[in-house]
């Protein structure tokens, strides 16, 4: 027998070596964003998805060199469970760490099921009143509750994050906060005992925001808020708005967008404080928001595994029209669905598996600009048969044979992909009345610029591909023709010459892989009438190439768009004329 103890700090070592190198990249945002090094922000972005995985590759490694050649056998790895459990007693991130531990177990054990003496199906630490060394918020007590000494405690937290750059307006930010405070409670407050203000301490960083986490507590109410600091061309500080409202608190944190970079010794302690803040948000969606997206897989499936057991409805094929490139499904007592990449995929589609996965990672990497969807990939996830409907399972047999394996009463799928369930717009469209057509085609058609500003091309625009989430945005979901915008080459449509060309089925003039007609797009995604109206009036620059070209010299010349989570007419530039 080996030394469980041993193989357990092993483990361990190399999970306090990721995290440290987590928290490094995270503070090293703070100096990034005073340096306006915007390239290097996304850099680090997307150096660290992959940070884990290499850290886990290490651990594997470390374990082996450990056993000096030796096998380690399964009914030893109880043993080294205890010894990892009894490491984990003072740890800041118990729960990361035993996720960590889960994923060294699985690569050195070689297996794929596993009982809960092997893994930590189940958390054997709480993280319930953990803190750091430090306290995860600081706390500020307004002498008043005036809306004007109540905002001065806002200057006072944000003075608190020490930002090296000098501030545009301080006292002109201060009042403009407070006026903010005033239009959202008309009312003022009415001072209970424990009033008082609590404000995450590190700053949350993405792309060129910084973002000041915080809640006003008041007796049994509680408001949450978000400061957004952003540079101007001079690098000096100003506020560009206060985020008040649980629609607007809900897209910052949406799972569309990048990751966060935040500082934090103890995860779980910012996870327990942001749920106050975005209640909507499962602490799975929470963790992924913060970088942590391991453990936001983790929890996710515990969740899942517990509303089966729960719950007595059955997976189906989900709405819409089917996809040539995956099998999508759904159970309608979660707001999730399941897809799978089909063995085949007919005409026109001129892909294959590796080129799909290689779409979805470079979407995971990419920043989404809230507007597309983030994706939960997994392997050899096992459902039970009595909760397919057969419908759903004739159609996987039928077009992903190779990504199943029946192991008993369960159907195993060997690779898929979760995301949030969307209204595809398709079938939204087809049943809203005129006002909302109206306001979804417009938010279609500033996904399309949206992406187009983060270097997107979605290649296949049908509206059968993007979906209505539950804050009214459009966001993209099939990534199968996706591509950089600087690699599509748009193209005017040329003139017939005569008769013979203008009314020829194939087009009669040379088109490469890679050639775009912007001019096809009303034509090809709307039917005649008012949808395309509509999208001609608001969206009409989409059909032009020149707009698309004038994209791809901003791209190349490094102009990075400014695109916010929170509704533009929110920002102070917007609602005050104050200077």
């Amino acid at each position: 027998m080996h030394d469980a103890a041993s193989i357990a700090r092993t483990i361990l070592d190399g999970f306090d070596r990721h995290y440290r190198l987590f928290r490094a990249t995270s503070a090293e945002a703070k100096e990034r964003w005073e340096r306006a090094d915007w390239a290097g922000i996304h850099e680090a972005s997307r150096a660290r998805i992959d940070m884990y995985d290499q850290r886990v590759r290490e651990g594997v490694d470390a374990v082996h060199a450990a056993l000096s050649g030796a096998v380690l056998e399964e009914n030893e790895w109880p043993a080294i469970k205890r010894a990892f459990t009894a490491l984990l007693h003072e740890h800041s991130q118990p729960e990361c760490a035993e996720t960590f531990f889960n994923s060294v177990a699985r690569r050195v054990l070689d297996r794929r099921y596993y009982r809960n003496d092997h893994i930590f199906r189940r958390p054997a630490i709480s993280t319930e009143h953990l803190d750091g060394a430090e306290p995860t918020y600081r706390c500020y007590y307004p002498e008043g509750t005036d809306l004007h000494t109540v905002s001065k405690t806002f200057s006072q937290a944000i003075a608190a994050f020490g930002i090296r750059l000098p501030f545009v307006n301080v006292e002109r930010d201060v009042a403009r906060i407070g006026r903010a405070l005033a239009e959202h409670l008309p009312q003022g407050w009415e001072r209970r005992p424990n009033f008082q203000v609590h404000v995450l301490r590190s700053l949350f960083f993405r792309n060129k925001g910084a973002y000041a986490v915080g809640r006003v507590v008041n007796g049994s109410a509680t408001m949450p808020f978000v400061v957004a600091l952003l540079q101007d061309e001079s690098r000096r500080v100003y506020v560009d708005t206060i985020v008040l409202d649980r629609k607007n608190i809900g897209r910052l944190f949406s799972l569309g967008r990048a990751y966060f970079f935040v500082d934090m010794e103890v995860p779980s302690a910012y996870v327990e404080f942001l749920q106050t803040v975005a209640p909507s948000k499962s602490k799975a969606e929470l963790y992924t928001m913060l970088g942590l997206g391991k453990q936001g897989k983790t929890l996710f499936f515990r969740d899942l595994e517990q509303h089966l057991r729960r719950s007595t409805d059955t997976f189906m094929l989900a709405e819409g029209t089917k996809g040539m490139v995956m099998v999508v499904f759904t159970l309608p007592s979660i707001p999730y669905v399941f897809k799978v990449i089909r063995d085949w995929f007919p005409p026109p589609k001129d892909t294959d598996r590796a080129g799909v996965e290689e779409r979805y990672k470079f979407v995971k990497l990419h920043d989404r600009v809230g507007r597309m969807s983030d994706t939960l990939e997994y392997a050899h996830v096992a459902f039970p048969l009595d909760r397919l409907d057969k419908a759903l399972v004739d159609e996987l047999d039928k077009l992903a044979p190779s990504q199943l394996e029946r192991d008993g009463d369960q159907l195993v799928i060997r690779h898929l992909y979760i995301e949030r369930r969307l209204v595809p717009l398709d079938v939204y469209l087809r049943d809203a009345d005129p006002a909302k057509q109206r306001a979804v085609i417009d938010e279609y058609g500033r996904a399309l610029k949206e992406l187009a500003g983060a270097n997107i091309f979605a290649g296949d625009l049908l509206l059968k591909n993007f979906g209505l989430t539950r804050y009214g945005r459009v966001v993209f979901y099939d990534y199968d023709e996706l591509c950089e915008l600087t690699d599509c080459r748009f193209r005017t449509m040329p003139k017939p010459r005569d008769d013979g060309e203008e009314l020829a089925s194939d087009p009669w003039f040379h088109v490469e892989k890679g050639d775009v007609f912007p001019e096809q797009f009303p034509t090809f995604l709307f039917p005649p009438g008012p949808q395309r109206d509509i999208f001609l009036e608001l969206h009409g620059d989409l059909a032009a190439a020149s707009f698309w070209r004038n994209q791809q010299e901003r791209l190349q010349a490094g102009i990075q768009d400014d695109l916010f989570a929170y509704s533009e007419g929110i920002r102070f530039t917007k609602r005050y004329r104050d200077g």
